[in-house]
């Protein structure tokens, strides 16, 4: 009995260990299987962006950069990503420009009915963008305005708010105030105060949510699909391209988006992450 005992308990480690290094591979195992899942269309694309051959069969028939020569010579190609560049900048300065101010007052403000608001601002990035554009556009309607970019510019900055807000607010929740009431105590005036110690302390969060609403209205569809007039953006061009057949070209453009927003995002989460900065 004495051996017995002395013996269960290190049979006992033994599975346990067992049991948790066959957890630790099969939980890799899954998340290898969704990130390929995710992640091999994209690899894909960008091989076959580079195929010598318009047909996108395999094997390839060779290595070519041509498509992205083609890409540069399509001028409304060019022109849908000019336009894409311009609803996605002009967006996301509205959003920082109403974003932050928000913020702030949402820190900083005590005021009737604060917490349905800060419920409120979710509310844009939460709905699904069919919702939003079919909202925006009967608005647009009723007030007699004519679809053109600028009410892309609109409906994006509408959904593009909440990321602004969100992030801002949580960097100023994190900032200590104790460096504000020192620059007070020191005599520096209110707007000196923000200028010189609070924006320094929250601009990382300014930057990165700026850099992620710029990637979200660079790549939206839904909302721009509602709110576009004649003017195509990039997203919208690909889209009415794909309809009569995948092209080389509009893999070399997939391929250039896609290298553009994992810089974009990486620079974002980056900023969001190092609140020192």
């Amino acid at each position: 009995m004495t051996t017995r005992a002395r013996k269960n308990p290190t049979t006992a480690s033994t599975i346990d260990r067992l049991v948790e290094r066959f957890s630790s591979m099969s939980l890799a195992g899954f998340a290898v299987l969704v990130m390929t899942f995710l992640y091999l269309p994209i690899l894909i694309l960008v091989i076959f962006s580079f195929n010598d051959d318009r047909s996108l069969t395999l094997p390839l028939s060779g290595f070519t950069t041509r498509w992205y020569v083609a890409l540069f010579s399509n001028e409304d190609l060019l022109e849908a990503i000019f336009n894409s560049f311009y609803v996605a900048t002009v967006a996301t300065v509205i959003t920082l420009i109403i974003g932050v101010p928000a913020a702030i007052a949402l820190d900083r403000i005590e005021f009737p009915g604060k917490t349905l608001f800060r419920r409120f601002v979710l509310l844009p990035i939460a709905l699904p963008g069919v919702i939003t554009g079919v909202s925006m556009l009967n608005l647009f309607k009723l007030m007699g305005m004519n679809l053109s970019l600028e009410t892309v510019i609109l409906g994006h900055a509408t959904g593009l708010v909440s990321i602004v807000v969100t992030q801002v607010f949580a960097r100023l929740q994190r900032m200590n105030r104790s460096v504000e009431e020192v620059s007070a105590d020191l005599g520096a005036k209110p707007w000196q105060t923000f200028f010189l110690v609070t924006l320094p302390n929250i601009k990382t969060a300014i930057i990165g949510s700026a850099l992620l609403s710029f990637t979200v209205s660079f790549d939206e569809i839904p909302v721009t699909f509602f709110l576009t007039g004649r003017d195509n953006t990039l997203p919208m061009y690909i889209w009415s391209t794909l309809r009569r057949g995948i092209t080389p070209e509009i893999n070399a453009v997939g391929t250039l988006i896609v290298l553009g927003s994992l810089v974009l995002i990486f620079i974002s989460v980056r900023m969001l992450r190092n609140p020192g900065n």
